[in-house]
């Protein structure tokens, strides 16, 4: 049987619950990682995906420091370009972090600008229940909790002391590299162990 110990991914990244939005897409973007687990002191608190961070920011208002150069507001504005502006379609998100060679961060909010991502922690949208196994655990039973959950990892923990971290990926992985293969040996006990064959 194949233990998570034996595929988890043991270098870590990990966040505090005080770790500001913008610095956890700062350090997803850096790492190529979609989450990571929340830990405060040596104990797991949580974890937060860029998919939690994303949700937060499309439903917060944008809050904006230093407004652009000569930008005059229409008094006579309808109530159609307001809602509009207000009403940004979800795929604009995700296409911040599609970009390449730029800042994450930067491309949600420029320097110029305090955005969404200043302004909140890592503490206000992260999943607090994370989902934790043990490194004895099997790989069929990590798989079972992502499948039940829908969740895209499980952490690794043992007396609440964080091991490391299995994704979608290192399963995936495994698969590919056919270490959830079951070998049956068969033998003619008999023959093959008998007294005659292997004398002492």
């Amino acid at each position: 049987m194949l233990r998570l110990s034996e595929i988890m991914t043991r270098d870590v990244v990990t966040v505090t619950p005080e770790t500001t939005l913008r610095e956890a897409v700062d350090l997803f973007s850096a790492h190529h990682i979609s989450g990571a687990p929340v830990v405060s002191g040596h104990a797991v608190v949580g974890v937060v995906s860029a998919t939690d961070i994303i949700e937060f920011a499309a439903s917060e208002p944008e809050h904006v420091t230093e407004a652009p150069e000569n930008t005059s507001w229409a008094e006579d504005s309808s109530d159609a370009d307001v809602e509009r502006a207000d009403a940004m379609p979800g795929c604009y998100y995700t296409d911040l972090f599609a970009g390449e060679g730029d800042d994450v961060a930067d491309r949600i909010g420029g320097p110029s600008e305090v955005s969404v991502l200043d302004l909140h922690t890592v503490d206000e949208v992260m999943t607090r229940d994370a989902i934790a196994l043990s490194p004895n655990d099997s790989v069929f039973a990590a798989a079972d909790v992502m499948r039940r959950q829908a969740i895209h990892r499980v952490l690794v923990v043992e007396d609440e002391k964080l091991l490391g971290i299995v994704s979608t990926l290192d399963l995936a992985q495994a698969v590919a590299e056919h270490k959830l293969a079951t070998r049956t040996y068969v033998f003619n006990r008999g023959r093959d162990f008998g007294p005659s064959r292997f004398p002492l």
